[in-house]
């Protein structure tokens, strides 16, 4: 599989830790148990969450990914990181008391039952914390397909489209409503107890750009929790399992 087909299918994993991914890191803090509890990474990448996670909150940390690769990756630091599918997951029933699901179930085969399997091992009173992305951005973020080629990028628009079009040109990866993302739960043992949309942290446009790219930032951040977060770049969802 060539690192072009990987990208398309899975997406491409957090590499790096800056400003993005600590202050996801602050809400998945915020709006779950971290402190001393058992936290399952669901589609870790190469682990760069599950090990932050180690490092300041609970030595009790599990991961998986697809890819065997990116596990092996990741067990350097999270020795408890195995292969397996978020369809079928290798843990007892009400095992963790938080589960992460970062940028993850746009790309699996069945995202509903990746949810019923994430509620089937939480705790009761466990949360899952998911990100997903938001279909009101202007972006779709993990490229297209033109004439069965692979365009890797941000493309404009195409989110917009009615679905049979949008998933023509991006039958790889998911964007969800409010609506659709919520509905994943539907008959579940969960309740809900967050859900908003987030903006990006546009490293690399601070990177270049410097301080005009950082009053863009902050002028999107000051955007979430208002109606314009509609656009936001991200769906930040957090639901608790029921007794």
């Amino acid at each position: 599989m060539t690192e072009s087909t990987l990208a398309a299918q899975r997406g491409m994993p957090s590499l790096v830790w800056r400003a993005g991914q600590e202050r996801r890191l602050n809400m998945i803090a915020r709006w779950s148990r971290l402190q001393d509890a058992r936290v399952l990474i669901d589609g870790c990448g190469i682990g760069t969450y599950a090990a932050q996670i180690r490092r300041r909150y609970t030595p009790h940390v599990e991961a998986f990914d697809i890819e065997a690769d990116r596990v092996r990756q990741a067990q350097h630091e999270t020795p408890h990181a195995v292969i397996a599918a978020a369809e079928y997951l290798p843990y007892p029933s009400g095992a963790f008391d938080t589960i992460l699901s970062h940028e993850v179930l746009e790309h699996v085969q069945d995202d509903r039952l990746a949810v019923r399997e994430m509620v089937r091992v939480l705790k009761p009173g466990g949360r899952v914390v998911i990100f997903v992305p938001n279909r009101g951005y202007p972006f779709e973020t993990h490229g297209h397909y033109w004439r069965g080629t692979y365009h890797f990028g941000n493309t404009p628009l195409i989110n917009y489209l009615p679905d049979a079009l949008r998933n023509r040109l991006a039958p790889h990866v998911r964007a969800y409503t409010n609506r659709g993302l919520r509905d994943l739960f539907t008959g579940l043992p969960a309740r809900l107890v967050h859900h908003s949309r987030v903006y990006g942290g546009y490293d690399n446009i601070i990177a270049r750009l410097g301080r005009p790219g950082r009053l863009l930032r902050d002028t999107l951040y000051r955007l979430e929790g208002t109606p314009l977060d509609a656009f936001g770049l991200s769906h930040l969802l957090v639901m608790e399992k029921t007794g």
